[in-house]
């Protein structure tokens, strides 16, 4: 994967910004260090730094000393930034991203295509 220091920046765009990435960290782990938010989002520790104090600065979350540690506190009903979304909270995003992936049940279906029948869809009704 690119660092935020190489490659092009046209091939380099995500649907996700650096805040979001950081932010579903925290979600994940209230109480991640700094450094691993930076390694788990290839970003340096001062952009890690910045984008956390513009979390807190704004309302997103909340930094609660713990020893020589850090936990985090998301801000409960915080809702997105920019006005096309403003009506929305951030936790149903984190809920889903921060989520660990859980496997599929049933294999999807291709779009267009009939899914597979089963016996108990072809067997025959008798009426009541």
């Amino acid at each position: 994967m690119e660092s935020e220091h190489t490659g092009s920046r046209r091939n380099r765009w995500t649907f996700l910004t650096n805040h979001a990435r950081v932010l579903i960290a925290i979600a994940r782990d209230p109480g991640i260090r700094l450094r691993d938010i930076a390694a788990g989002c290839d970003l340096t520790e001062r952009t890690v730094q910045a984008i956390v104090t513009d979390l807190q600065a704004d309302g997103y979350l909340t930094r609660i000393r713990d020893g020589r540690r850090n936990r985090y506190v998301i801000a409960p009903g915080a809702r997105f930034r920019h006005p096309a979304e403003a009506d929305h909270e951030i936790a149903g995003l984190l809920a889903y991203l921060a989520a660990p992936l859980a496997p599929p049940t049933v294999a999807p279906t291709p779009l267009g295509a009939v899914p597979p029948t089963t016996a108990a869809d072809t067997a025959p009704t008798t009426p009541a």
